[in-house]
């Protein structure tokens, strides 16, 4: 733990990180695909230093066979290894069962839909990155497809940690729930605090450090939106910063984390302190 055509009117499109590339953007930016150019009819934008592109072109080239259609008011993209789902606005992509997050959601522009392309070269198997020398943005295809979801979650992880969502933050955003997950990796990576997410959950310290284990509720069924929550913090979904603690100060007379923590953020009704 401290340890894959879209009808002509629909044309998907993915972005990769930058670092400050803007001014390359107004010129054009190469996309170079395993050492080879790749045109497509799509121009590169930047987009909040992100690079932006057709993906279509790249699922194609790495994947003869794949077909995608518009259902379900999404994207599904599949072939041999490979099931693929793009949600405009969402704020991931579901990959053979894994979900890969989008900070700023999958956008759509004068008809393109947009989703980060090192998500989506992480999806498709292989991994994308900025050369400062060529002024490109390069991909390089693996082995395969992504791992699945069902062999790549830890199954008792996602358990307790959908769980602990669940209960602390049922009704927040799923910024909000993103977040008290984050609050429960960053215990495990810690030193002051157990190592394991069951163990962080169950830690007995002061009476508990969870009002839901104290209470009961952490055994209840999880909502959807937590369980999906989880996945994405187990993914590495990071929102809140190297927060360790966080309260709702309308709901609690405690306010010790507030007098003796130093703040970070406010998400919904959660206030978040390292």
């Amino acid at each position: 733990m401290k340890k894959r055509a879209i009808c002509a009117a629909l044309c998907l499109t993915l972005c990769i990180a930058l670092g400050g590339q803007a001014a390359a953007a107004e010129r054009g930016v190469s996309f170079i695909l395993n050492g080879a150019v790749l045109e497509t009819e799509i121009a590169a934008q930047v987009i909040d230093q992100t690079v932006y592109v057709s993906y279509w072109p790249i699922v194609q080239a790495l994947y003869p066979d794949a077909a995608a259609v518009w259902a379900n008011h999404r994207a599904e993209v599949t072939t041999e290894g490979l099931a693929l789902y793009i949600k405009p606005g969402a704020k991931y992509i579901e990959a053979n069962g894994r979900y890969l997050y989008v900070p700023d959601g999958v956008r759509n522009s004068n008809g393109n839909m947009m989703v980060p392309a090192r998500v989506l070269a992480q999806a498709l198997g292989g991994k994308a990155w900025w050369d400062e020398n060529t002024q490109s943005v390069k991909f390089q295809s693996g082995t395969g497809p992504i791992q699945s979801g069902d062999t790549f979650y830890n199954g008792d992880d996602l358990y307790w940690l959908s769980r602990i969502i669940s209960a602390e933050s049922r009704g927040e955003s799923l910024l909000g729930q993103i977040a008290v997950g984050n609050v429960v990796l960053n215990r495990a990576a810690s030193a002051d605090f157990p190592n394991t997410i069951y163990s962080v959950i169950f830690d007995s310290r002061w009476g508990g450090q969870f009002e839901p284990v104290r209470n009961g509720s952490i055994y209840q069924e999880p909502t959807e939106e937590s369980v999906l929550a989880a996945k994405l913090v187990l993914e590495g979904a990071s929102v809140a910063g190297n927060s360790l603690y966080f309260l709702s100060p309308s709901l609690t007379s405690n306010h010790w984390i507030m007098n003796n923590r130093p703040y970070v953020m406010t998400i919904g009704c959660h206030w978040f302190y390292a």
